[in-house]
C-alpha cells in the first residue's frame, strides 16, 4: 500500500465543527494528525484481533476491546 502511515484518516472539517458545536472550541491543524494515529493504533489492534479469531474480516466487536483513554 503506498503512504497510508501518512494520510490523514478522519474528515477535518466535522472533527472540527463537532469540537466547535460540543464546546465552542477551535481545533489545532495537529489534532488530525494526532487522532489519525491513534485510529491507525486501534486498526492494528483490531486487525489482530480478527486475526486471532481466525476471521477475515474486522468487526465491531474487535474494536470493542480496545481500551481508549
Amino acid at each position: 500500500m503506498s503512504d497510508s502511515a501518512d494520510n490523514v484518516l478522519v474528515v477535518v472539517s466535522k472533527l472540527k465543527k463537532y469540537i466547535k458545536q460540543k464546546a465552542e472550541l477551535n481545533t489545532s491543524g495537529a489534532v488530525a494528525d494526532t487522532i489519525s494515529e491513534m485510529i491507525r493504533v486501534m486498526c492494528d489492534k483490531a486487525i489482530e484481533n480478527a486475526k486471532n479469531d481466525g476471521r477475515k474480516t474486522v468487526m465491531e466487536r474487535d474494536f470493542t476491546s480496545i481500551a481508549v483513554n
